[in-house]
């Protein structure tokens, strides 16, 4: 009976993680954010030096509602912490953003193609993710996985 049972339940298991098995070539857990520490202080330090001064010490914002559009009808620059929706965009929407701006001329966040190196894109892109709390990052992952399918 316990030897049924166990080979039910193992069956059981084996079919649930077949439909959660990702694409050939995806991982199915979420990469270590935080094992390229290097590329994170690199990431950290452009951040510093390019962004902080719109989007805040560690990412969280500067004072004020950022869903709320200015006097121009810009919206503000928005936490990129984990409070904000910086975590809904996949990796490559977040590098689009920092290459190119403000998508639609929604805010006033300047194109950094050309003032920034392809790697320092990447490692600022790499630094905001590390500001995501795990559970959030869990989720982002779950996001990203579907984006890199289609």
């Amino acid at each position: 009976m316990k030897t049924h049972l166990a080979g039910a339940l193992l069956a059981v298991v084996a079919a649930l993680t077949a439909c959660e098995r990702p694409p050939s070539g995806i991982a199915a857990g979420p990469p270590d954010r935080f094992q390229d520490a290097q590329q994170i202080a690199r990431g950290q330090a452009v951040y510093t030096q390019h962004c902080m001064a719109c989007h805040g010490t560690d990412g969280k914002g500067p004072p004020g509602d950022w869903r709320i559009r200015d006097a121009d009808g810009r919206f503000p620059p928005p936490p990129l912490d984990d409070s904000a929706h910086a975590w809904h965009h996949p990796t490559a929407d977040l590098l689009e953003t920092v290459r190119d701006g403000s998508p639609g001329g929604q805010g006033n966040m300047p194109a950094w193609n050309g003032k920034l190196s392809e790697q320092a894109m990447l490692d600022v892109v790499a630094y905001i993710k590390s500001l995501w709390s795990d559970p959030v990052y869990q989720l982002w992952w779950k996001m990203e996985r579907q984006s890199l399918e289609d």
